[in-house]
């Protein structure tokens, strides 16, 4: 139950500051049968691998290591770390179709708060992935996944304006802060 708390919680985060457009569809995670038949990987990597990432921000800097089939990513940060302008980049591509600015995905992530380097939500913790439609997220979350491909795995390090520019309590996320997301896209509809 927790877990489902958890990730209603997130799509409503990720929500909150999302599409400006009236748009009256549910932002409460989807369940399809892809989804269900995924989990995201709650083992951690072994250290000492060379990140996939590496970002030198406005302050401070980013590496990052994508999930594998068995392990969660890395996200490691020295902070505060900040960027003036959203910087996604691909990890490892995927084989899949194309996802659309529109799309409903299924993804695994983790996030972090650049300002001092906490975990603020991961779905790799709870070993569930997240469903949500794109136009219904923040725009950092919607640049970074909307143009890739389905089975991929990016980074984003995204600017307050592209997360949450008045901060977001809940999560311990406050004003100004940059956030930078590990994101596998399992799969996308529409």
């Amino acid at each position: 139950m927790i877990a489902a708390l958890a990730a209603s919680t997130l799509a409503f985060t990720l929500a909150a500051c999302g599409s400006s457009s009236d748009s009256t569809e549910s932002t409460a995670p989807e369940t399809s049968a892809t989804a269900a038949a995924a989990s995201c990987p709650t083992t951690a990597p072994e250290s000492g691998g060379e990140a996939e990432w590496t970002y030198e921000g406005a302050t401070g800097k980013v590496a990052v290591t994508g999930s594998t089939d068995t392990t969660a990513p890395i996200i490691d940060v020295t902070t505060p770390f900040s960027v003036t302008e959203t910087q996604v980049h691909t990890l490892q591509a995927g084989d899949g179709p194309v996802v659309a600015d529109s799309a409903t995905v299924s993804v695994c992530y983790v996030g972090v708060d650049g300002r001092d380097g906490s975990v603020f939500d991961s779905s790799y913790e709870r070993g569930t992935p997240a469903d949500f439609p794109l136009n219904g997220v923040v725009a950092g979350f919607q640049k970074a996944i909307a143009g890739q491909t389905v089975g991929s795995t990016v980074a984003v390090a995204m600017t307050p304006a592209d997360g949450y520019p008045e901060g977001n309590p809940a999560a311990g996320i406050e004003k100004g802060d940059t956030l930078v997301f590990a994101i596998k896209i399992l799969s996308a509809q529409g």
